[in-house]
């Protein structure tokens, strides 16, 4: 019997060599698990990560309710791999040109095309194309994976899905083609197709309707009235996970809080993360700690706190960067937050044990101009700190304290601090929502509080000045401050200018410059492509057309 199949076996392998232009380029890998023979061909939906070994039948979801605490799995099985299906597609192509085609994925709501998207060449590693033969990826996840899987899921809510997905019972159908994209755009035949009953509910009443104001905000409430119904639209939209990550929202009017919405587990006591919000904490600490008269002005250069030839790639221009520059991300440091393969890229700092050093380390890019080319470089905002740090008594943290945030009332913050142990201006300071909003409104009242001069009004002036106008394709129409971004927005035809601070997430401190208005939001979707158009749409149709009525 084994000399039998020997013989099977070697029969079928010359067989497959005289046929080199339809066999395999490369080796897929062999599953023989139940779960994977009793699937090739489909896509299947579960509520959790599971290790194929683990998984069993029993675990794949047959309907799924979009709610914010669910989450939604995709896991494909096909019978060859990715580069094998596309080596059908052309025979004549090496792996590596297969490789730079991938999958093509198709939406269907309820029987109707919505969305479709050939996977751009980097979202899987050439050794997945080569031999995986099942795939798994978060689509609705609240977990926070850095996947391809979530962005291509965003990708599908705005191009249709969420207008496709109302409220109630939908049939959601997604298939999956190869394609290859040399010499010309090639699509596959159907490799895999799955489908689930997608629930969009009804949300209750409690879930949706305007939360009422407590007691002890610190604030006083206003009386003012607002347009109730779209903040109630708003509040479903959270409910049913259409705005993803949301953990509170707060409006300041006149001086007053008129609307106080807490989600997700969030509460008034909760202290945000609002990551490069907390750069502007810097920008208000410059303008305080020089009107002390402990730094002369933010026309001061570097040279005046460092010895610069002590650090590595002196140069006399890197003597000449002023502190105005940092402020306004526009020193001529070789440093650019959106370019992943810039020597100053924040990412690069992170890991570093000194990030002053990591800083004045830096090497000079000679096509910058200082003062003329704007780029994110969150390295720049961390030396700021740390020369404020230097320069005042006590140090940043407790002249803050003194001298910010008691006087606004804030007795509840926690800063993040350097590998020094140095209070980090790179951000991720937390605070309640409400006293994030005493921050904004302190810059609304030209540095007032309580009738003090917190931060003088001429550096109001200068930080909310339109200094260099901001990239379109990296953040689209705005201009730049003293570390606060600026932008307008059209509701009813009308223009409402505002300067903002701004984070990673979608965190967000308002204060608008026409209107007596101050708007928080704060949430968690770091690193997701939703979190600032999220908040973009969030305020251009419902939070302004609903206060500003």
């Amino acid at each position: 019997m084994k000399h039998y199949i020997l013989f099977i076996l070697t029969f079928v392998t010359a067989a497959t060599s005289s046929f080199a232009q339809t066999s395999n380029i490369t080796q897929p890998e062999l599953l023989t698990l139940p779960i994977y023979k009793a699937n090739v061909g489909k896509v299947i939906f579960l509520a959790d990560t599971i290790n194929l070994i683990r998984l069993k039948q029993t675990d794949l979801l047959n309907q799924f309710e979009s709610r914010p605490q669910n989450n939604l799995y995709m896991r494909f099985f096909i019978a060859n791999s990715l580069t094998n299906y596309q080596h059908q597609l052309n025979p004549s192509l090496s792996v590596e040109d297969l490789n730079k085609g991938n999958f093509q994925f198709t939406f269907y709501v309820d029987g109707k095309l919505v969305y479709q998207e050939n996977l751009h060449r980097g979202a899987n590693y050439p050794a997945v194309k080569n031999t995986k033969t099942t795939i798994s990826i978060p689509l609705a996840s609240n977990r926070g994976e850095d996947s391809w899987g979530r962005s291509l899921w965003y990708r599908f809510t705005v191009n249709g899905g969420d207008s496709a997905l109302t409220t109630g019972q939908h049939l959601l159908k997604i298939e999956v083609r190869p394609y290859i994209s040399i010499p010309d755009l090639k699509v596959g035949d159907l490799i895999a197709r799955g489908e689930i009953k997608y629930i969009v509910p009804v949300i209750s009443v409690k879930e949706s309707k305007v939360q009422a104001i407590k007691p002890n905000s610190g604030w006083p409430v206003s009386t003012e009235t607002f347009d109730s119904k779209k903040i109630t639209e708003l509040n479903t939209l959270i409910a049913q996970n259409k705005f993803k990550d949301i953990t509170s929202i707060v409006v300041i009017k006149n001086g007053k809080l008129l609307i106080e919405e807490y989600f997700n587990g969030s509460s008034r006591d909760s202290l945000h993360d609002p990551r490069s919000v907390g750069k502007t904490f810097a920008s208000a600490m410059m303008g305080i700690a020089i009107h002390d008269g402990f730094i002369k002005s933010e026309n001061q250069t570097l040279k005046d706190f460092y010895d610069l030839k002590k650090f590595n790639n002196y140069s006399p221009r890197k003597e000449g960067i002023t502190l105005k520059s940092l402020l306004t991300m526009s020193s001529i440091f070789d440093g650019d937050d959106n370019d992943s393969d810039s020597p100053g890229n924040e990412e690069n700092m992170y890991p570093t044990p000194d990030w002053v050093k990591f800083t004045l380390d830096l090497r000079i890019d000679s096509t910058k101009t200082a003062g003329k080319q704007w780029n994110y470089f969150t390295a720049g905002a961390t030396l700021l700190g740390h020369i404020i740090n230097k320069s005042v008594p006590g140090g940043l943290e407790k002249y803050a304290d003194r001298n910010l945030f008691k006087p606004l009332g804030i007795t509840k913050y926690q800063w993040p601090y350097s590998p020094q142990h140095v209070p980090s201006t790179a951000g991720g300071l937390q605070m309640r929502s409400l006293d994030y909003a005493k921050f904004g409104q302190l810059y609304k009242n030209n540095g007032t509080w309580n009738g003090k001069q917190i931060i003088p009004e001429s550096w109001v002036k200068q930080s909310f000045t339109k200094y260099l106008t901001l990239p379109k394709d990296v953040v689209g129409e705005g201009y730049y401050g003293y570390l606060f971004w600026n932008k307008t927005y059209t509701v009813n035809n009308k223009l409402y200018e505002t300067f903002y601070c701004s984070g990673n997430g979608g965190n967000k401190i308002f204060v608008f410059t026409d209107v007596p208005l101050v708007v928080i939001v704060t949430a968690t979707a770091y690193g997701r492509p939703y979190a600032h158009s999220q908040v973009d749409k969030m305020m251009q149709q419902y939070i302004l057309p609903a206060v500003l009525k």
